[in-house]
């Protein structure tokens, strides 16, 4: 590794991808060195400098991932569950480099085949690339150290009306946080739906409710709620353009001034703890 962090994207003809893209060619100490979207795609073999509306940069989106690493430190995805597992099964085959992926989503089996590929490379996985709902999190699971007995927690989240799917992998990322902070598994603690007679609330459940509009970015509110009183953590992003910015400084810290990070798990919470 070099001073300066050369990335491959995955996924740069998406929203998310664009912004990273975009944002990695404007700044200073990181550069786009290679890119890859699916064999389909009508984008395959373009310019990326094209492909996102600036200059040629000599550099095209490949559909062989191995093409597109060949100068990178890293992988940045944002592409789609399906490709994320592939794409981290190669490299650790490959034996690297560092996977950093902010696509939710995935099943339980796909985020077994992560854990299994983060044995071989090193590989952040992150619910949502946001600096601050990496400081969400944190200030949740301090929250969910208030007894389950007297303060329940219930989680909404709202995004546009496209996002496919629900609840969003923030609001499970936050809900987890939680679970974890309260000895138990999401899976034992979820409540996803009421309707009808639901009956009383049962003790140390984590609701969920789920909204989608518009062209909302992304909203996520996680209440606990007492008697007498009542906490919430929220979060909005205004622009797309905070979850490029959080990738670019997950990269960077997993470039760790040159050195790169030994293979294992990683987290934003990483990130914002230095």
């Amino acid at each position: 590794m070099t001073d300066g962090v050369n990335i491959t994207v995955l996924g740069p003809t998406g929203r998310l991808g664009q912004a990273i893209c975009k944002a990695i060619l404007d700044s200073e100490d990181c550069a786009l060195v290679g890119a890859v979207v699916r064999a389909e795609s009508p984008r395959a073999g373009q310019d990326l400098g094209e492909l996102l509306d600036r200059a040629r940069l000599g550099v095209v989106a490949e559909t062989e991932l191995e093409a597109a690493i060949a100068d990178a430190d890293l992988v940045v995805d944002a592409s789609l569950p399906s490709m994320t597992v592939a794409a981290a099964q190669r490299l650790a085959a490959l034996k690297g480099p560092a996977l950093i992926t902010g696509v939710t989503g995935l099943t339980a089996d796909q985020d077994e085949r992560l854990e299994a590929a983060a044995k071989q490379i090193p590989l952040l996985k992150a619910g949502n690339f946001s600096l601050g709902v990496a400081v969400a999190e944190s200030l949740v699971a301090q929250a969910a150290a208030l007894s389950a007995r007297d303060w329940d927690i219930e989680i909404n989240e709202t995004h546009h009306r496209m996002k496919t799917d629900a609840p969003s992998g923030t609001a499970l990322m936050l809900g987890r946080a939680a679970a974890k902070k309260r000895g138990v598994t999401l899976e034992e603690a979820g409540v996803w739906s009421r309707r009808g007679s639901t009956g009383p609330r049962e003790l140390g459940t984590i609701g969920f409710s789920v909204n989608r509009g518009g062209s909302i970015v992304g909203e996520h509110a996680v209440r606990f709620i007492a008697e007498l009183e009542e906490l919430t953590i929220s979060h909005k992003a205004y622009d797309r353009a905070i979850f490029a910015k959080g990738a670019l400084e997950a990269a960077r810290w997993m470039a760790n001034g040159g050195k790169g990070r030994p293979i294992g798990a990683y987290s934003m919470q990483n990130v914002i703890g230095g």
